[in-house]
């Protein structure tokens, strides 16, 4: 048997290589379940229904925002083995807080002072690798709660991602997502059980 060679261990990822995905834009995703087992709920009669995992999936996206205030959301759907949904990622300018131990001056003393307004730098932007790693971590650990599983990996390794390039485009994924339930018997993550 041969030796195991290091990159052998290690995934391509399926980012572009170039692209800096902090960029401001939107980005459609997918994550799949570990080993595309149906663990969020079923479809029935052409709507999904959640299992409890589902609902937990749908709070930590709904709550996304907060952690990263550089995002907005779009369309997401919730299936049986997986999600989709696009994020937009937006540029933000703030203030900076001030310098060392000294305190910050506000922007009315600093006029009244005659001094100009404080500069501004963009806000740390965290990338689409990070805002889905983040969404993945938070869920994982809120269903591994819930199931009693604690440290079980409940995604799969990685996630797929389309960078939005038009109106056009962001249509289509739109309303991809949209109607994802009711082609739920042609989707390529479908088994019939």
């Amino acid at each position: 048997m041969g030796k195991l060679n290091q990159t052998d261990l290690h995934r391509r990822s399926t980012r572009l290589p170039e692209y800096d995905y902090t960029q401001p834009g939107a980005y459609f995703i997918t994550i799949c379940v570990k080993d595309r087992r149906y663990r969020l709920g079923a479809i029935i009669d052409e709507e999904m229904v959640f299992s409890k995992e589902g609902e937990i999936l749908q709070d930590v996206w709904e709550g996304l925002p907060k952690h990263y205030p550089n995002i907005k959301l779009d369309e997401f759907v919730v299936m049986p083995n997986h999600v989709h949904g696009i994020i937009w990622i937006l540029e933000i300018e703030e203030p900076f807080v001030g310098a060392g131990l000294r305190p910050a001056r506000n922007e009315k003393r600093r006029k009244q002072e005659g001094q100009r307004p404080s500069p501004t730098k963009k806000s740390k932007a965290h990338g689409l690798p990070e805002i889905v790693r983040a969404f993945k971590s938070f869920s994982s650990r809120q269903i591994n709660e819930f199931r009693h599983t604690k440290g079980s990996k409940f995604w799969q390794r990685s996630f797929y991602d389309h960078i939005i390039r038009d109106e056009e485009d962001l249509c289509q994924h739109r309303k991809y997502i949209q109607e994802n339930v009711l082609k739920w018997c042609l989707d390529e993550y479908h088994s019939p059980r």
